[in-house]
């Protein structure tokens, strides 16, 4: 399994006057889910985007795996990540054996053949609760709960155990929410994955993260687990942060 490590890393936008991301040093354990929480525009996503290069760092360095990853390209990082939109493409089926899908798509473009794409996606639908029924559809034509499974199912079937998540159940209905946490805590632990999961939701990270990261101006001000975060003798800001939902 592969970690995580963050050092010295620091992220300004153009036109700004603070910097995004500010992290003198944040660890992701091999094997971990962990959770970032912080209010609007503290730099959850833009540290995630940085560890999946989606983003250049303008200071600090990257490692995944022990390995350096500043210069390596986005698709060529041993990540997927599922982004609060989902990203699925409106235009493809979920899945379709000959063609170019959702599902299909990523193992398509690593030239694997059409018995290897058909076995693998069926294995991954079985494991998120995905239908086969829904195959042929699109995803317009799909549930909120239905289009979280295909982005799910998308991030596994080329093998990877790191994921990297942005609110990917900010949409879903309330009783849809709660079910979905527990498939995805399931799904990591099955997987013996590392997970870097951002949300506004006390109770996601509290269900679902081994241990919290806290972002308040773009600097990591406690990391913990939930118990320690809200405890009595725990940052105010933080305790409130974690509980209010």
């Amino acid at each position: 399994m592969s970690g995580i490590r963050a050092l010295h890393l620091k992220l300004q936008y153009s036109g700004t006057e603070t910097p995004a991301v500010n992290i003198s040093d944040l660890t992701v354990e091999p094997g971990e889910f962990m959770a970032i929480m912080g209010e609007s525009g503290s730099g959850k996503t833009s540290l995630l985007r940085l560890i999946a290069g989606l983003e250049n760092p303008d200071e600090g360095d990257i490692y995944i795996g022990g390995e350096w990853m500043n210069n390596t390209p986005v698709g060529r990082r041993p990540v997927q990540m599922i982004f609060q939109s989902l990203a699925l493409w409106p235009h493809l089926k979920v899945m379709d054996e000959r063609g170019y899908s959702n599902l299909s798509f990523p193992l398509k473009v690593r030239r694997w053949t059409q018995a290897q794409i058909v076995d693998r996606v069926r294995g991954v639908s079985n494991r998120v609760g995905l239908k086969e029924e829904l195959y042929s559809r699109r995803p317009n034509e799909l549930s909120g709960g239905e289009r979280q499974r295909v982005a799910l199912a998308r991030a596994m079937v080329t093998e990877s155990k790191m994921f990297l998540m942005d609110e990917p159940l900010s949409s879903l209905d309330p009783i849809s929410r709660p079910k979905m946490r527990t498939e995805i805590r399931r799904l990591h632990d099955e997987l013996g994955a590392t997970t870097v999961y951002v949300t506004h939701n006390g109770v996601d990270a509290r269900d679902m993260a081994d241990r919290i990261a806290v972002m308040q101006n773009g600097r990591i001000i406690r990391v913990g687990t939930y118990a320690d975060l809200t405890s009595a003798t725990a940052d105010p800001y933080v305790r409130l942060l974690l509980s209010s939902f």
